[in-house]
């Protein structure tokens, strides 16, 4: 019990959480009068990120499959790697991409060539990249949770003061009660942002894997923090803000895979032009404004007043990054024609197009002429958190045709 009191003191100080002035007997509330948000709460986000897992699971067998099926989405067929138990072994247990003398070691106690081995292992990486049902299935089922919970969410903030006049998200503050079905609203988030991190080993894999991964715990943490601060009504406002384009931009992904390109176009376009105006106009001048300056008016600076402004506005900086790279790809393509390879492209890990390697000496040159002109039509967005490889993809299925 003395250790306990010792890190509720330390971790519950009122001048951390609360203004100046303002003491944890303060905020207590009669049954009557309402819910407190308390951080026992959000220990259901943990059973319902399990129930979510479990959720997808039946979803995209019982729902995704079939639908990507009657949509149209073929996978790849890609050519089996040789059986070469040496090959295989080093494959699983050291390395995917053997270095140049890892190789002529492998030539040696193998008996091949090291051309022959490092077609092998190109062979070997394709088997088990993702095939477009998979990518479908996890686009689809993300559109699903965001659509639902943007649906869910305006509908129960577009009758709330604090949605049309933002001074209402302070007023009271920090003794505000939590509707019901705000309280779930937080819940469902949380809890799906955690379903998402624990399964982020097993879902396709980028070059951004380390940047998704601490996205998904920033985004964790933010929306705890913001729950326990009691910053609730602010924080359903960030949450539908974000919903508002992440929808379209899973919409577009699915249709992507399915190869519908006019219809993959389209999606993307609304995508971009919700973006900006949300990320750039609605939540600077709304939400970030609200909680920088309006909220002074209602009580002083404390410790959680900096800290929750300061995550806001490292939000915004990624916005503006984010918008920036969708603009720069915009004119590029419509403008120049196409859109440069860039180094910070979240294209999936060891690249996201499949390797190939000329099958015959006589198709060298052909094949390095094909090269050629696929990668001088191969675009791709330095946006490793918001566009998720969809324009990379959308170039090589829209050009190839073209280029052949």
């Amino acid at each position: 019990m003395g250790m306990e009191a010792l890190l509720n003191e330390w971790l519950w100080q009122e001048k951390s959480w609360l203004p100046p002035g303002i003491s944890w007997q303060d905020i207590e509330m009669k049954e009557d009068e309402g819910h407190f948000p308390l951080p026992r709460d959000l220990i259901y986000t943990l059973p319902l990120a399990f129930t979510f897992i479990a959720l997808r699971y039946v979803f995209e067998r019982l729902i995704a499959v079939p639908f990507s099926t009657h949509l149209g989405v073929k996978d790849r067929i890609r050519i089996q790697a040789a059986s070469v138990p040496k090959l295989e072994t080093f494959y699983k247990q050291k390395s995917r991409q053997p270095s140049h003398i890892e190789m002529v070691s492998l030539g040696k106690q193998c008996g091949i060539s090291q051309r022959h081995i490092q077609t092998w292992f190109r062979h070997r990486r394709n088997q088990d990249r993702p095939g477009n049902t998979k990518k479908f299935c996890e686009a689809s089922w993300r559109f699903v949770f965001y659509l639902t919970s943007f649906t869910a969410g305006l509908g129960s903030l577009i009758n709330t003061p604090w949605f049309w006049d933002h001074k209402e998200c302070w007023r009271g503050y920090p003794k505000q009660p939590v509707a019901e079905a705000h309280y779930w609203y937080y819940i469902l988030e949380m809890g799906f942002y955690l379903s998402l991190l624990l399964c982020v080993s097993v879902d396709v894999k980028r070059k951004d894997f380390k940047e998704q991964v601490i996205h998904h715990i920033a985004t964790i943490f933010l929306i705890g923090f913001s729950y326990c601060a009691n910053y609730v009504r602010v924080g359903t406002l960030v949450m539908l803000v974000h919903d508002s384009s992440d929808f379209l931009l899973e919409s577009a992904k699915m249709f992507h895979y399915a190869g519908w390109t006019r219809t993959c176009d389209s999606l993307f376009v609304i995508f971009s032009l919700v973006f900006l105006v949300t990320r750039l106009v609605v939540f600077p001048c709304r939400v970030v404004h609200t909680t920088l300056v309006v909220s002074l008016e209602f009580f002083q600076p404390f410790f959680g007043y900096y800290f929750f402004n300061a995550l806001l506005l490292v939000l915004q900086a990624l916005h503006i990054f984010w918008a920036y790279l969708i603009l720069r790809m915009v004119y590029k393509f419509v403008f120049l024609g196409k859109v440069e390879r860039d180094e910070r492209s979240d294209e999936e890990s060891e690249g996201d197009d499949d390797e190939e390697e000329p099958g015959e000496e006589g198709d060298e040159c052909s094949w390095q002429q094909r090269k050629g002109t696929i990668n001088s039509k191969l675009s791709s967005l330095a946006n490793n958190c918001v566009l998720n490889n969809l324009t990379n993809q959308r170039n090589i299925n829209s050009r190839l045709p073209k280029a052949r």
